[in-house]
């Protein structure tokens, strides 16, 4: 018995070029999709950072005129110490915190370790991949 197929009944190889043809217009509107999300995400980004850096800057200015007050202050109208020792006071002061930061900063980073339990992870994931 003869089988008969209908043009309107898709065969296997249409059904696959059809499938093909939507995953690539589903994959291709999802890169779209995710780099105009990127292209608004770094915008933000990028006007955040600059914020970020004029408060910064601004601070660095208020460190300087704050150094100049600590000094005046020490130096009281001249009731104080001298001016010249009431400046060196003050960068004594920041250089002994600068040294405090920077142990904090070494024993913090001595901290840092492997990861340890992710890379033995890989390692069992690599051999038993490569196992036969």
């Amino acid at each position: 018995m003869a089988q008969q197929f209908n043009d309107d009944e898709p065969t296997i190889g249409r059904l696959i070029g059809d499938a093909h043809r939507d995953i690539s217009k589903l994959i291709s509107s999802e890169i779209k999709l995710a780099k105009s999300e990127l292209k608004l995400s770094v915008k933000a980004g990028g006007t955040g950072i600059g914020l970020f850096a004029a408060a910064g800057f601004l601070l660095v200015l208020a460190v300087i005129i704050f150094s100049i007050f600590l000094a005046y202050l020490i130096h009281w109208n001249g009731d104080g110490l001298d001016l010249h020792w009431a400046y060196l006071i003050v960068f004594a002061f920041y250089v002994l915190l600068a040294g405090l930061f920077g142990f904090l900063g070494v024993r913090s980073v001595k901290k840092v370790r492997a990861p340890e339990r992710a890379i033995a992870q890989a390692e069992a994931t690599k051999s038993a991949l490569t196992a036969r």
